[in-house]
């Protein structure tokens, strides 16, 4: 072809050497113009048959497949294949023409193996396995390494030189290679970890406040865990920090179907005291203490007198027995915890029926709003650091 153009521009009075420059241009120009339109013409014609094979197949991997450009990717790779099927033409660029083209392949595989890998998670994300499961990081690697041996094999291309004498190379650089790659092999290590003891799936809802992240896990990749927090901004936790490092994961207790209360309100140890006759009378008309009062009275006889904690804490359990928003299948306890110097702190210990934390919020608030408020029916006094209102009453300053 080109000796034949050649000889047309000669015999038309063209010199010698420009007429094989320009019959050498034609021709490459020529030649990538057939690749584009070869590859348009199959292109076309092959998507409108995979297309009307999806259309028809219950299946939803290939509609995966075809949303992701897989399709288009692989056609791609055919304008590389007719470039290096005519690079004989061109006798003294043969060899160099032939391996940019087998480079060009190279890339494109790449670009196919990266949409494949994308449409496989795809595939998988629509399977319930996903939540507990999550593949992101696996394919990632594979990702990397694939990139890692198509640059090899094009730069073996570009040089002529065999890939294997820079797979050997590789060996003494190894070091380099580790600092370079020390997240994505961490990652890669944590997300087996993560894997195989189940710790983190998606959907978890996980509390890890050095990044400052509470909220549920939306995505799991070998370098980092997507978080969306409960304000909708997104908390990136590298993914070895969660081997590494503690976190909360709440999953637990939204399975369980209860929310745990466990605060605590010190009260005054000065306030505490044995009661009096006057004190029973008064606590008896009580809600939930008349029956706790009898019972004391007719097992205590030989002199051991009930103290106003003791009833205020019998108090709080019939209170939190009748309570409508609490569990009454978990735990309750009112618990009594070693004096301090901050005074003897009463801690409430209930679960929540429910998970919402809005409700949790208004629940727990609500309790301890009626304990703070009637506590001085038991002539008990809730412990704090004085005021200035305090201070306002004492007599040395009024004076």
């Amino acid at each position: 072809m080109i000796d034949y153009i050649k000889n047309w521009l000669v015999h038309n009075g063209m010199g010698e050497g420009l007429s094989l420059f320009l019959s050498n241009m034609i021709t490459a120009i020529a030649i990538v113009l057939l690749s584009i339109v070869i590859n348009l013409i199959v292109k076309k014609l092959f998507l409108k048959i995979v297309k009307a094979y999806a259309a028809k197949s219950p299946q939803k991997w290939d509609d995966i497949l075809l949303k992701n450009k897989f399709f288009d990717q692989v056609v791609n790779i055919v304008p590389g294949f007719i470039i290096y099927g005519f690079a004989p033409v061109f006798p003294l660029y043969q060899d160099l023409i032939q391996r940019i083209a087998s480079a060009y392949i190279v890339v494109v595989v790449l670009f196919v193996v990266h949409k494949l890998l994308n449409a496989v998670d795809d595939i998988y994300r629509s399977s319930q396995e996903d939540r507990t499961r999550p593949i992101k990081g696996f394919l990632q690697v594979i990702e990397i390494i694939a990139i890692i041996i198509g640059i090899i094999l094009i730069i073996s291309f570009l040089i002529n030189r065999s890939p294997w004498i820079m797979l050997s190379g590789i060996g003494a650089a190894t070091a380099i290679i580790s600092l370079i790659f020390k997240d994505s092999i961490l990652g890669f290590v944590a997300g087996i970890q993560l894997t195989a003891n189940n710790m983190v799936k998606l959907g978890d809802w996980i509390e890890m406040p050095k990044y400052d992240a509470n909220g549920d896990v939306i995505e799991i990749t070998l370098h980092t865990v997507k978080v969306q927090n409960w304000n909708k901004s997104i908390s990136m936790i590298p993914t070895y920090a969660l081997i590494s490092d503690s976190f909360k994961n709440w999953t637990g207790m939204q399975e369980f179907g209860g929310r745990r209360i466990k605060r605590h309100i010190n009260i005054d140890l000065t306030s505490i005291k044995f009661c009096t006759e006057e004190m029973l009378e008064r606590f008896i008309r009580i809600p939930h203490l008349q029956e706790f009062i009898n019972g004391y009275n007719n097992e205590h006889i030989n002199g051991m007198q009930l103290t106003n904690i003791d009833a205020f804490r019998a108090y709080l359990a019939g209170y939190l027995k009748n309570h409508p928003k609490l569990n009454k299948e978990m735990a309750q306890m009112v618990r009594q915890l070693q004096p301090t110097e901050f005074g003897l702190p009463i801690e409430i210990y209930v679960f929540l029926d429910g998970t919402k934390w809005v409700d949790y919020e208004a629940v727990q608030s609500e309790i301890f709003s009626h304990v703070i408020a009637v506590i001085p029916e038991f002539d008990l006094r809730v412990y704090q650091n004085p005021s200035g209102y305090d201070f306002r009453n004492l007599d040395i300053c009024k004076s």
